[in-house]
């Protein structure tokens, strides 16, 4: 640079030149290895499974939020059989059934149409399971399957 050049830094650069100057960067734990977890040159996502797997999330957090509630709707029928009470389906329903109508009422891309989740097809179903013997094979248990819409 040259003597008449006038040269600007910002706070944050000059913070972080003084710092090495007085050698704050030097000797920390790392310094000149790779980054940990790096997926390398072919995997241009790292950094978001990285985050994924820190912050103890599943892939399904990404998902739009209308394909989010679509997946719930499918999978309420296993959440019902392991509810304890009726109560507890109806209040399950009940809170899916407010978020598929926050849905319908400012729908997001990608669009999936999603109706209400019918409350009392849930229960019956839960009273079903309840009445299943435990000692019933595995698929008599599963084959007890209803509409939800």
């Amino acid at each position: 640079m040259g003597a008449d050049e006038v040269r600007f830094e910002s706070v944050v650069d000059r913070q972080i030149r003084l710092a090495a100057e007085r050698g704050e960067f030097d000797n920390l734990p790392g310094a000149g290895k790779p980054l940990p977890n790096w997926g390398g040159q072919d995997d241009e996502l790292w950094w978001i499974k990285d985050y994924l797997r820190r912050e103890g999330l599943t892939s399904e957090a990404m998902l739009p939020s209308s394909l989010r509630l679509a997946r719930d709707v499918e999978r309420l029928p296993e959440r019902v059989r392991t509810m304890l009470s009726e109560q507890n389906v109806r209040e399950a329903v009940a809170e899916l059934n407010d978020r598929i109508a926050a849905y319908r009422h400012t729908p997001t891309e990608p669009f999936v149409p999603l109706a209400p989740v019918d409350a009392e097809a849930a229960a019956e179903h839960w009273r079903a399971y309840q009445k299943t013997p435990p000692e019933a094979p595995a698929a008599e248990r599963k084959k007890r399957r209803f509409g939800w819409r």
